[in-house]
C-alpha cells in the first residue's frame, strides 16, 4: 500500500528519510515546473528547486494534513520564487515554449510565426506587474484553481479573481499593443 503525504511527513518528522526521498520523488516535477516558469535563469532553476525541498523538511512539522500537499509545496516554491526575483530585483518569466513548439509538419514559416507569437507573450507577461504575473503563471502554467490559488498566495478569493482578471486585460492590452507596433 502507497503511504499517503500525511504518512509519509509523519515517518519523517519521526527521522525517516526514506519517507522524505519519497516525497521528493513525488514533487519533484511540480518544483521543477513552478520554478522553470518563474526564474528566467535557467542555470538557477535546479538550485532554488533544491532550496525549496530544503524549506519544505525544515518546515514539515507546520503541514496541515487538511490541505494538499501540493498545494502547500507550490505555496513554498513560489514565495522562493519571489523571494529570488526580489532579490535579483528582475521582473520575468519563462514560459514553456509549447506556443512555439511545431510539429513535423510545420513549414518553415508556421515555425518562425510560433516561435514570434511565444516571444511576444513572453515578452508581454514578463511585463506584467508581479502580483499579476504570478497569477498568470499559476492559473494558465500550473493549472491552478482559484482554490489553490488563495492557499498559496495568502489572498482572499475576490482578490485572486480580480487580478486574474486585470492580470488578463493588461496582457490583453500588451499583445494588441505590440501587434499595431508589428503592422506598422
Amino acid at each position: 500500500m502507497v503511504p499517503t503525504d500525511a504518512e509519509l511527513v509523519s515517518q519523517c518528522i519521526n527521522g525517516d528519510g526514506s519517507a522524505f526521498e519519497e516525497i521528493v520523488t513525488r514533487y519533484k516535477k511540480l518544483v521543477y515546473s513552478v520554478v522553470y516558469k518563474m526564474i528566467s535563469d535557467k542555470e538557477e532553476v535546479n538550485d532554488v528547486s533544491q532550496e525549496v525541498f530544503i524549506r519544505l523538511y525544515k518546515s514539515l512539522e507546520k503541514y496541515n494534513p487538511e490541505y494538499k500537499m501540493s498545494t502547500w509545496i507550490v505555496k513554498i516554491t513560489s514565495n522562493l520564487c519571489l523571494d529570488t526575483l526580489r532579490k535579483k530585483k528582475q521582473d520575468t518569466v519563462t514560459l514553456e515554449d509549447a506556443i512555439g513548439v511545431s510539429s513535423d509538419i510545420d513549414t518553415p514559416e508556421q515555425t518562425l510565426i510560433k516561435k514570434q507569437r511565444s516571444q511576444l507573450i513572453k515578452k508581454a507577461i514578463n511585463e506584467l506587474p508581479e502580483k499579476y504575473k504570478i497569477l498568470i503563471v499559476l492559473f494558465h502554467n500550473n493549472g491552478m484553481s482559484y482554490e489553490e490559488m488563495t492557499k498559496v498566495l495568502n489572498e482572499p478569493m475576490s482578490i485572486i479573481k480580480n487580478r486574474l482578471y486585470r492580470a488578463r486585460l493588461m496582457l490583453k492590452e500588451k499583445l494588441d499593443s505590440a501587434r499595431k507596433e508589428e503592422v506598422l
